[in-house]
Protein backbone atom coordinates (compact mmCIF):
# COMPACT_ATOMS: atom_id res chain seq x y z
CA UNK A 1 0.00 0.00 0.00
CA UNK A 2 2.62 2.51 0.71
CA UNK A 3 4.89 1.73 -2.59
CA UNK A 4 1.12 2.14 -4.21
CA UNK A 5 0.85 5.47 -2.95
CA UNK A 6 4.77 6.96 -3.26
CA UNK A 7 3.93 5.70 -7.06
CA UNK A 8 0.63 7.75 -7.08
CA UNK A 9 2.90 10.61 -5.55
CA UNK A 10 5.90 10.88 -6.91
CA UNK A 11 4.90 8.82 -10.68
CA UNK A 12 6.40 5.89 -12.00
CA UNK A 13 9.28 5.87 -14.11
CA UNK A 14 7.94 3.26 -16.26
CA UNK A 15 4.85 5.48 -17.14
CA UNK A 16 7.24 8.75 -17.73
CA UNK A 17 9.16 9.61 -14.84
CA UNK A 18 9.12 11.34 -11.59
CA UNK A 19 5.99 13.39 -10.75
CA UNK A 20 6.92 17.15 -11.03
CA UNK A 21 5.33 17.82 -7.49
CA UNK A 22 3.25 16.23 -4.87
CA UNK A 23 0.21 14.62 -5.70
CA UNK A 24 0.38 14.90 -9.58
CA UNK A 25 -1.82 12.00 -10.63
CA UNK A 26 0.41 9.21 -12.64
CA UNK A 27 -1.31 9.32 -15.42
CA UNK A 28 -0.64 12.90 -16.00
CA UNK A 29 3.16 12.75 -15.66
CA UNK A 30 4.18 11.63 -18.85
CA UNK A 31 1.72 13.52 -20.70
CA UNK A 32 3.24 17.22 -18.15
CA UNK A 33 6.86 16.11 -19.15
CA UNK A 34 6.16 16.00 -22.91
CA UNK A 35 4.37 19.62 -22.82
CA UNK A 36 7.43 21.05 -21.21
CA UNK A 37 10.23 19.16 -23.61
CA UNK A 38 7.53 20.70 -26.16
CA UNK A 39 7.52 24.33 -24.86
CA UNK A 40 11.55 24.49 -24.30
CA UNK A 41 11.76 23.24 -27.72
CA UNK A 42 10.07 26.20 -29.19
CA UNK A 43 11.49 28.57 -27.03
CA UNK A 44 15.08 27.37 -28.02
CA UNK A 45 13.85 27.56 -31.75
CA UNK A 46 13.05 31.68 -30.96
CA UNK A 47 16.42 32.21 -28.88
CA UNK A 48 17.68 30.84 -32.17
CA UNK A 49 16.18 32.86 -34.10
CA UNK A 50 16.49 36.05 -31.91
CA UNK A 51 20.47 35.40 -31.94
CA UNK A 52 20.70 35.13 -35.49
CA UNK A 53 18.54 38.36 -36.73
CA UNK A 54 20.39 40.40 -33.59
CA UNK A 55 23.83 38.60 -35.17
CA UNK A 56 23.18 40.14 -38.89
CA UNK A 57 22.33 43.67 -37.56
CA UNK A 58 25.05 43.80 -34.77
CA UNK A 59 27.93 42.88 -37.41
CA UNK A 60 26.16 44.40 -40.33
CA UNK A 61 26.64 48.33 -39.26
CA UNK A 62 24.90 49.74 -42.35
CA UNK A 63 21.74 47.84 -41.27
CA UNK A 64 21.55 49.49 -38.19
CA UNK A 65 22.04 52.50 -39.29
CA UNK A 66 19.45 52.19 -42.19
CA UNK A 67 16.92 51.67 -38.66
CA UNK A 68 17.83 54.59 -37.14
CA UNK A 69 19.25 57.18 -39.46
CA UNK A 70 17.31 57.45 -42.22
CA UNK A 71 13.14 57.89 -42.72
CA UNK A 72 12.36 55.13 -43.88
CA UNK A 73 14.29 53.10 -41.80
CA UNK A 74 13.24 54.75 -39.00
CA UNK A 75 9.42 54.48 -39.80
CA UNK A 76 10.16 50.72 -40.36
CA UNK A 77 11.44 50.16 -36.89
CA UNK A 78 8.37 51.69 -35.21
CA UNK A 79 6.16 49.95 -37.85
CA UNK A 80 8.04 46.31 -36.06
CA UNK A 81 7.26 47.34 -33.05
CA UNK A 82 4.00 48.14 -32.80
CA UNK A 83 3.13 45.22 -35.39
CA UNK A 84 4.71 43.30 -32.80
CA UNK A 85 2.11 44.33 -30.46
CA UNK A 86 -0.23 43.80 -33.02
CA UNK A 87 0.34 40.52 -33.53
CA UNK A 88 -0.58 39.42 -30.13
CA UNK A 89 -4.38 40.28 -30.90
CA UNK A 90 -4.30 37.55 -33.55
CA UNK A 91 -2.10 34.93 -31.50
CA UNK A 92 -4.38 35.05 -28.54
CA UNK A 93 -7.49 33.80 -31.38
CA UNK A 94 -5.90 31.72 -33.34
CA UNK A 95 -3.30 29.98 -30.49
CA UNK A 96 -4.86 26.93 -31.12
CA UNK A 97 -5.47 26.86 -34.15
CA UNK A 98 -2.20 24.91 -36.20
CA UNK A 99 -0.07 26.22 -38.00
CA UNK A 100 -1.41 29.41 -37.95
CA UNK A 101 -0.43 30.17 -34.24
CA UNK A 102 3.05 28.91 -35.22
CA UNK A 103 3.45 31.00 -37.89
CA UNK A 104 2.30 34.24 -36.31
CA UNK A 105 4.32 33.32 -33.54
CA UNK A 106 7.59 33.28 -35.89
CA UNK A 107 6.48 36.67 -36.92
CA UNK A 108 6.00 38.26 -33.94
CA UNK A 109 9.50 36.42 -32.64
CA UNK A 110 10.94 38.06 -35.73
CA UNK A 111 9.96 41.86 -34.67
CA UNK A 112 11.54 41.42 -31.17
CA UNK A 113 14.58 40.33 -32.79
CA UNK A 114 14.56 43.61 -34.60
CA UNK A 115 14.40 45.17 -31.67
CA UNK A 116 16.72 43.00 -29.68
CA UNK A 117 19.12 43.37 -32.47
CA UNK A 118 19.25 47.19 -33.00
CA UNK A 119 19.50 47.48 -29.18
CA UNK A 120 22.86 45.77 -29.53
CA UNK A 121 23.51 47.58 -32.23
CA UNK A 122 24.59 50.43 -30.23
CA UNK A 123 26.49 48.28 -27.38
CA UNK A 124 30.06 47.24 -27.01
CA UNK A 125 30.73 43.35 -27.21
CA UNK A 126 31.91 43.11 -24.22
CA UNK A 127 28.50 44.50 -22.61
CA UNK A 128 26.16 42.16 -24.92
CA UNK A 129 28.47 39.44 -23.96
CA UNK A 130 28.46 40.12 -20.56
CA UNK A 131 24.38 40.15 -20.28
CA UNK A 132 24.48 36.88 -22.43
CA UNK A 133 26.04 35.05 -19.88
CA UNK A 134 24.64 36.73 -16.86
CA UNK A 135 21.10 35.64 -18.52
CA UNK A 136 22.09 32.47 -19.58
CA UNK A 137 23.42 31.50 -15.72
CA UNK A 138 20.01 33.78 -14.32
CA UNK A 139 17.66 31.45 -16.21
CA UNK A 140 19.48 28.36 -15.67
CA UNK A 141 19.66 28.58 -11.99
CA UNK A 142 15.94 30.01 -11.77
CA UNK A 143 14.56 27.31 -13.99
CA UNK A 144 16.18 23.71 -12.43
CA UNK A 145 15.50 26.04 -8.65
CA UNK A 146 11.80 25.97 -10.01
CA UNK A 147 11.67 22.82 -10.87
CA UNK A 148 13.16 21.44 -7.44
CA UNK A 149 10.83 23.63 -5.53
CA UNK A 150 7.89 22.37 -7.18
CA UNK A 151 8.92 18.67 -6.40
CA UNK A 152 9.09 19.30 -2.88
CA UNK A 153 5.64 21.09 -3.00
CA UNK A 154 6.47 24.97 -3.02
CA UNK A 155 3.84 27.05 -4.99
CA UNK A 156 4.66 30.24 -6.25
CA UNK A 157 0.98 31.42 -8.27
CA UNK A 158 1.31 34.18 -4.72
CA UNK A 159 4.35 36.38 -6.80
CA UNK A 160 1.73 37.14 -9.45
CA UNK A 161 0.12 40.30 -7.63
CA UNK A 162 3.52 41.31 -6.83
CA UNK A 163 5.19 40.96 -10.31
CA UNK A 164 2.38 43.14 -11.80
CA UNK A 165 2.81 45.77 -9.82
CA UNK A 166 6.63 45.55 -10.32
CA UNK A 167 5.43 45.54 -13.67
CA UNK A 168 3.13 49.00 -13.87
CA UNK A 169 6.11 50.37 -11.80
CA UNK A 170 8.42 50.11 -14.59
CA UNK A 171 6.10 51.15 -17.26
CA UNK A 172 5.16 54.31 -15.14
CA UNK A 173 9.43 54.67 -15.29
CA UNK A 174 10.05 54.43 -18.82
CA UNK A 175 7.12 57.22 -19.30
CA UNK A 176 8.70 59.59 -16.63
CA UNK A 177 12.13 59.05 -18.17
CA UNK A 178 10.75 59.79 -22.01
CA UNK A 179 9.36 63.10 -20.50
CA UNK A 180 11.43 64.03 -18.11
CA UNK A 181 15.10 62.17 -18.54
CA UNK A 182 16.39 61.60 -15.63
CA UNK A 183 20.48 60.40 -16.23
CA UNK A 184 22.63 57.51 -16.16
CA UNK A 185 21.73 56.67 -12.33
CA UNK A 186 18.07 56.61 -12.96
CA UNK A 187 18.64 54.25 -16.07
CA UNK A 188 21.14 52.02 -13.79
CA UNK A 189 18.38 51.58 -11.34
CA UNK A 190 15.88 50.69 -13.69
CA UNK A 191 18.09 48.05 -15.21
CA UNK A 192 18.75 46.61 -11.57
CA UNK A 193 14.88 46.73 -11.02
CA UNK A 194 13.92 45.28 -14.02
CA UNK A 195 16.62 42.44 -13.89
CA UNK A 196 15.10 41.18 -10.25
CA UNK A 197 11.43 41.64 -11.45
CA UNK A 198 11.88 39.45 -14.94
CA UNK A 199 14.11 36.90 -13.04
CA UNK A 200 10.87 36.55 -10.73
CA UNK A 201 8.87 36.59 -13.85
CA UNK A 202 10.88 33.25 -14.92
CA UNK A 203 10.29 31.84 -11.82
CA UNK A 204 6.43 32.69 -11.78
CA UNK A 205 6.09 31.60 -15.09
CA UNK A 206 8.27 28.25 -14.95
CA UNK A 207 6.16 27.35 -12.17
CA UNK A 208 2.92 28.03 -14.46
CA UNK A 209 4.48 25.87 -17.05
CA UNK A 210 4.72 22.92 -14.75
CA UNK A 211 1.34 23.23 -12.89
CA UNK A 212 -1.24 25.35 -14.50
CA UNK A 213 -0.80 25.97 -18.38
CA UNK A 214 -3.03 23.81 -20.39
CA UNK A 215 -1.77 21.39 -22.92
CA UNK A 216 -3.11 23.62 -25.18
CA UNK A 217 -1.50 26.88 -24.75
CA UNK A 218 1.92 25.75 -25.81
CA UNK A 219 2.26 28.94 -27.75
CA UNK A 220 1.21 31.40 -24.76
CA UNK A 221 3.66 29.44 -22.51
CA UNK A 222 6.46 29.73 -24.69
CA UNK A 223 5.81 33.40 -25.84
CA UNK A 224 5.54 33.89 -21.51
CA UNK A 225 9.26 32.54 -20.73
CA UNK A 226 10.18 34.05 -24.22
CA UNK A 227 9.78 37.47 -23.31
CA UNK A 228 11.00 36.99 -19.85
CA UNK A 229 14.51 36.01 -20.84
CA UNK A 230 14.48 38.45 -23.64
CA UNK A 231 13.49 41.57 -20.97
CA UNK A 232 16.09 39.78 -18.41
CA UNK A 233 18.61 40.21 -20.95
CA UNK A 234 18.24 44.13 -22.13
CA UNK A 235 17.41 44.80 -18.50
CA UNK A 236 20.90 43.48 -17.78
CA UNK A 237 22.33 45.03 -20.84
CA UNK A 238 20.59 48.55 -19.82
CA UNK A 239 22.68 47.83 -16.37
CA UNK A 240 26.01 47.21 -17.49
CA UNK A 241 26.21 49.68 -20.56
CA UNK A 242 25.62 52.62 -18.33
CA UNK A 243 27.63 50.65 -15.61
CA UNK A 244 30.60 50.86 -18.04
CA UNK A 245 29.56 54.71 -19.24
Amino acid sequence: MEAKNRSQTYGDPESGGRALYPDQPVYETPLRWAFIRKIYTILSLQLLLTIAVAAVIVFNHPVAQFFVSTPAGLALYIFLMIFGLILLCPLFYFSQTHPVNLILLALFTLCISFSVGLTCAFTSGKVILESAILTAVVVVSLTAYTFWAASRGHDFSFLGPFLFAGLMVLLVFIFIQVIFPLGKLSMMIYGALASILFSGYIIYDTDNLIKRYSYDEYVWAAISLYLDIINLFLSLLSLLREAQD
